[in-house]
């Protein structure tokens, strides 16, 4: 994996790892992350932050990937639209019967093609076929996995796919704070890098206890430190 250099930089590590962390882990705006740098006595740009998000949010989230235990076997597949740059488009998400979240991509179709890219790019990074793959009724799904030969592992209807459709709150929210995307190439990137830390310290605190909670927390942020520590 490659290898991540604070080299060069006017400000600590640690510094760097904590705006990034700031940015990526709750719903603040760059602004809203220098502020909270300044309240601290540093004096950051959020142009600054938004740079050092930009070269080190890719390269944290994927060593948190890495560090994540293999999803569950089923599969949850949906898609809603976005604004970006006042154009629509379609944010394509994959969850795991838990709410782990395996692959974002933003696309500017929801036909069958786009489907297909999706179920491919899952393939590749998780290196095995779920045992099932839950969606909606859009077509598009049905037709995609005819072509990988998986339909007979399809399933449709009710309430099935709430557990994906309900893991597009986090991106609503951010949507709404930042009054709408502005280019598919930042949002792609920042929703990736999103999606992993998101991963990482979403503990489900409503269903432990408080001892526990801590437990898992304190992991989460040992998995955050191992993914930002440098070379």
């Amino acid at each position: 994996m490659k290898p991540i250099s604070y080299a060069r930089l006017h400000y600590p590590s640690s510094i760097v790892q904590h705006a990034v962390w700031l940015y990526l882990r709750f719903n603040l705006s760059l602004r809203d992350v220098e502020d909270l740098l300044a309240e601290r006595g540093l004096d950051i740009s959020y142009e600054t932050v938004r740079r050092w998000v930009a070269r080190f949010g890719p390269a944290y989230a994927r060593r948190l990937r890495a560090m994540r235990p293999r999803p569950c076997n089923s599969w949850h597949l949906d898609e809603m639209f976005v604004s970006i740059g006042g154009r629509t488009m379609y944010l394509w998400r994959a969850v795991d019967a838990e709410g782990e979240v395996l692959d974002v991509l933003v696309q500017p179709r929801r036909d069958k093609r786009a489907a297909l890219k999706l179920m491919r790019s899952l393939l590749r990074k998780q290196g095995f076929a779920p045992t099932s793959i839950v969606t909606d009724k859009l077509r598009s799904y049905g037709a995609a996995l005819r072509e990988i030969g998986m339909a007979d592992r399809h399933a449709t209807g009710g309430r099935l796919n709430n557990r994906a459709e309900n893991s597009h709150q986090p991106t609503r929210r951010r949507e709404r704070s930042w009054i709408g995307f502005k280019r598919p190439g930042s949002t792609q990137r920042f929703l990736s890098a999103h999606a992993a830390v998101y991963n990482t310290f979403n503990v489900q605190r409503h269903l432990i206890s408080r001892s526990t909670l801590r437990t898992l927390r304190g992991e989460a942020f040992a998995q955050w430190q191992a993914a930002a520590e440098a070379a």
